[in-house]
């Protein structure tokens, strides 16, 4: 028997054949259009776009595979987060889908959070986690902006659920993806009516039911599963990028963290009971596996990388020897990666800054070094409120372009402490996807196999373990110290310069 994972992500959707011993037997890819020309900050797409990049992906990988498409009976979808896709009555979309990186909201989420009694409140007393992006902002964003629109909105969905609704006719939200949009007690996984009221009080009318993400969706539809050659598949319930990597990592059981080092950076880690920031800085999620998440997100990391390879012309492979000449700690010199503003720390108006350039350290080598482990450090100062809220690590699990870096990666053991590993599969969220969907369909022939043992049967590390090394852990302690006394003293600087440059 086979299953199928999809990973419908911004830049495109990956679909993965995955047999039930775990292994990829076939691999498919779809790119995906944004809608051009948009005011700044914005960021939209078709989700048309994402129905014919699935069927894209899907013929791709149903070809490479060369399986039977009859023996495929189960299929688990894996979105990108706090997108907001509003459907008609008859189930199209009014408009296009704002996405996750749509930073167009920010009085609607401003206008949400003092509604609620302020951030503190919200994530105090309300067990709800809002940012600048949830999809929470952005139907508020609709009903002030296009009236009409939202007047026409019967139904909201999340991108994954909306691919979930073509697939099998079927609307819901099960609890993972739900708590990204701002609306959800995550303490007790219902609809928040207070944040509900604070937008519009007929909002829940609009609103699926939540699901646990142990219950199916349901069955594929007939013509799209005909079209394909397969039969009755069972949908899972699917989930965000981030519960489905969790998912694909192994990362199910406590102490389990996953790190994706892409352009942008997120560290999570599976919890049996709630995890609350008080101050709001680690996002409260659930997972997808009927767990929690908190999860840490930075907004730079390889998009540094990229801006100094382009500088010098480097390849990967050349920018990692070229920061390997330099010692670890970089002679002192630090770089805030503040390129794209910040989320954790909260500076949205911040910059990228170089501090200790002297004659020592103003090279290539000693530059590109910094870069790197700024990127790190960053994530260190999230890690390490993470930890005084309850996180005990055992391991680091590490994902994304950056995790093809073994620098990089000795970088991350080093700085947070914690030994790392990679894993064989590297499309954690599609893979994760099909994981979820063998649980689901298990369960429902009455095996009930924990998802734990699903992974941890399926899910195979690489054989190198990177444990920290414990001199340059000594040696990056009092540069992370510095780290973060910098970006504090220059909070008011970064402000000035911002608005210098409007």
């Amino acid at each position: 028997m086979y299953a199928i994972g999809i990973d419908s992500g911004t830049q495109g959707t990956k679909a993965l054949v995955v047999d039930f011993k775990g292994k990829v037997r076939g691999r498919g890819f779809g790119p995906h259009r944004s809608i051009p020309n948009l005011k700044p900050g914005q960021s939209e797409q078709d989700p048309l776009v994402w129905v014919e990049a699935i069927q894209k992906a899907l013929t791709s990988a149903l070809a490479e595979s060369k399986v039977n498409p009859k023996r495929i009976v189960s299929l688990g979808v894996s979105g990108q987060q706090h997108g907001f896709v509003p459907l008609d009555k008859n189930g199209h979309p009014v408009r296009p889908a704002k996405l996750w990186n749509d930073t167009s909201t920010i009085d609607e989420t401003e206008f949400i959070i003092e509604k609620l009694g302020g951030k503190k409140s919200c994530i105090r007393k309300l067990g709800i986690s809002l940012a600048v992006g949830f999809t929470a902002s952005k139907i508020l964003w609709l009903k002030r902006h296009e009236p009409r629109n939202y007047e026409l909105t019967k139904t909201v969905l999340l991108p994954h659920n909306y691919l979930n609704f073509r697939l099998t006719g079927k609307t819901a939200m099960e609890f993972g993806d739900a708590s990204g949009t701002g609306l959800m007690d995550i303490r007790r996984r219902v609809w928040h009516g207070e944040a509900l009221a604070a937008i519009d009080p007929a909002l829940e009318a609009k609103l699926p039911p939540l699901v646990h993400p142990a219950e199916p969706i349901g069955r594929m539809k007939k013509p799209f599963a005909s079209r394909f050659g397969m039969g009755a598949v069972l949908v899972s319930s699917g989930g965000g990028d981030n519960m489905m990597g969790a998912i694909g990592t192994g990362n199910v059981t406590p102490g389990v963290c996953t790190a994706s080092l892409g352009t942008s950076g997120t560290i999570y880690s599976y919890f049996n009971e709630p995890f609350v920031d008080p101050e709001g800085e680690i996002a409260a999620f659930c997972d997808s596996t009927g767990g929690w998440l908190p999860l840490l997100c930075t907004m730079n990391v390889t998009n540094t990388t990229e801006y100094l390879k382009s500088m010098h012309g480097l390849s990967n492979q050349e920018l990692e020897a070229l920061a390997s000449r330099a010692p670890a700690g970089a002679g002192g010199l630090v770089f805030l990666p503040f390129i794209d503003g910040e989320r954790v720390p909260v500076l949205p108006f911040s910059s990228g800054v170089l501090f200790g350039l002297d004659k020592r350290t103003f090279n290539a080598a000693h530059i590109a070094r910094s870069v790197m482990e700024g990127t790190i450090l960053n994530l260190g100062y999230g890690f390490a409120r993470m930890r005084s809220l309850g996180l005990r690590p055992s391991e680091i699990r590490a994902t994304g372009g950056g995790a093809k870096s073994r620098l990089w990666l000795q970088i991350v053991a080093d700085v947070l402490g914690t030994p790392v590993i990679t894993l064989v599969e590297q499309e954690a969220a599609a893979y994760g996807a099909a994981l979820q969907s063998i649980w689901t369909y298990e369960r429902e022939k009455g095996e009930g196999a924990a998802v734990a043992d699903i992974v941890r049967e399926r899910i195979k590390t690489a054989k190198t373990t990177i444990e920290p090394d414990k001199k340059n852990s000594a040696l990056y302690e009092p540069i992370q110290e510095r780290f973060n006394s910098l970006w504090r003293a220059l909070i008011g600087e970064f402000k000035a310069h911002r608005k210098m440059g409007t």
